[in-house]
């Protein structure tokens, strides 16, 4: 089976289980932009790679931590829907993965925060976001996730040899509010410059998740 029929499929079934299992909530400000684009988004739960698929009809990689490769059955799929292994301590060559994968017209989505969100708020972003978006050039479309923190189910596991928590979200509200696209220009090497632009995108998440949560809580 080819990677362009096994994610079609695949996004077919993440649709199906969404329909089933998921309040799902998504709503844009605007109509992205033709070509690849550089998602980002707050991380909530270990599956919002899984359903951040359904944003767009076109195949995006998504940055995921090497660990969750490693879950039997999941780290599979995560291959066959050509996501990318984010690793601890080779930053520069992921981000060298993703520009080529943006450059060949392929859209990619990256968590700024590096980490599960806390329940209470967002992590301070880190630098990649803003990196890969001065070298690719490419638009960022921010995006802001809200789920039913109580319907989390926070299980915990070894992954890689190493004590880790999955928090796993399978049923209730799921709203994501997509942005407007943002363009940035510059040096990557420009250290004020990059922490500036992560924030910014960062400013713009953190409004977008309010704005699902509003929207969620209302609909209840």
């Amino acid at each position: 089976m080819s990677p362009t029929l096994f994610y079609k499929i695949g996004r077919n079934v993440i649709r199906a289980y969404a329909r089933l299992m998921l309040k799902l909530d998504i709503q844009s400000h605007l109509q992205l932009p033709a070509g690849p684009v550089l998602f980002a988004a707050n991380h909530p739960s270990t599956t919002d790679p899984i359903f951040i698929h359904l944003i767009a009809p076109r195949p995006i990689s998504v940055m995921i931590t090497a660990k969750v490769f490693s879950i039997p059955g999941l780290g599979a799929y995560m291959r066959r829907m050509q996501q990318i292994a984010v690793t601890p301590g080779q930053g520069e060559q992921v981000l060298e993965t993703a520009r080529q994968v943006l450059d060949a017209g392929r859209s990619v989505a990256i968590f700024p925060e590096g980490l599960i969100s806390p329940v209470d708020g967002f992590h301070t972003p880190r630098s990649g976001v803003a990196r890969l978006a001065l070298k690719t050039g490419v638009p960022v479309v921010p995006l802001g996730i809200y789920l039913a923190e109580e319907n989390c189910k926070r299980i915990p596991t070894t992954l890689e040899g190493e004590p880790d928590l999955i928090t796993w979200y399978l049923r209730g509200p799921y709203a994501i509010t997509i942005g407007r696209p943002l363009w940035f220009s510059g040096s990557a090497d420009d250290q004020p410059l990059v922490k500036s632009i992560a924030e910014t995108i960062m400013q713009q998440i953190r409004g977008l998740a309010h704005e699902s949560r509003q929207r969620a809580l209302e609909s209840a």
